[in-house]
């Protein structure tokens, strides 16, 4: 019998935030329909210990242990890699901090139709609030990142967010390893060329701040990104 839905998660240090999303996911979605598989960059703070804790208590979770930090884009690659060899039939990548309400899975799946599109991304500017809980620096760092990105890759999407939704038999999985980024530039990169072969739609999402914890975003990564789409830019 092939497995309906995996939700993949990345996670780095965050302890306090992993049983809140899944109760959240086991909540909104019926519990013999989907699998979560975490993706771990050898956290220091008892992640890994507490998602082995929610393994004796709910049923069908993984875990994917990694011994080094080697990148939220690398972990979604891992992350889709494993989905796609297990024959899951969607996969939902989400991130643990809080940010991505499992409330809106469900909205993502209805939209994975085989004649209407095959990813379905979320989109933070269709509704003017939905970044309202943030601070101004954070949001002002946001839309600049996206009209930056639009203006160079001439894509309309919102690029940069990790909550989407894949149809796996309809996507060939080399061409998401086509990104080379490992950063958090894989998340825009992958959807420009993705964008090229597959259909892609979006729905709105209204972001939170962060439930626990600290963004593992630094201004290297800024930077680093910034560069990497001049980079991308030159080639295309």
């Amino acid at each position: 019998m092939q497995n309906k839905l995996l939700i993949i998660i990345p996670v780095l240090n965050e302890v306090n935030n992993i049983l809140p999303i899944i109760k959240k996911i086991f909540k909104f979605l019926p519990a013999k329909k989907k699998h979560i598989l975490f993706i771990d960059d050898n956290s220091k703070d008892g992640t890994r210990e507490k998602i082995y804790l929610a393994q004796k208590n709910f049923n069908k979770i993984y875990l994917i242990k990694r011994n080094s930090k080697l990148g939220i884009g690398s972990a979604h690659k891992v992350g889709l890699k494993w989905g796609f060899k297990k024959k899951y039939e969607k996969i939902i990548t989400m991130d643990c901090d809080g940010t991505h309400n499992p409330i809106y899975i469900n909205r993502l799946l209805k939209k994975l139709d085989t004649k209407r599109c095959q990813i379905v991304s979320t989109n933070r500017f269709l509704d003017k609030n939905s970044l309202s809980d943030w601070n101004l620096w954070r949001i002002l760092l946001t839309k600049f990142r996206h009209k930056l990105i639009q203006f160079f890759l001439k894509i309309q999407y919102d690029s940069s967010g990790a909550f989407r939704g894949y149809l796996v038999k309809n996507i060939n999985i080399k061409d998401i390893f086509l990104a080379k980024n490992n950063s958090y530039s894989f998340f825009w990169e992958s959807i420009f060329i993705l964008s090229k072969k597959y259909k892609i739609k979006e729905i709105p999402i209204k972001l939170p701040g962060r439930l626990s914890g600290a963004s593992k975003m630094k201004i290297k990564d800024i930077l680093s990104a910034f560069f990497y789409l001049i980079k991308v830019y030159i080639k295309k």
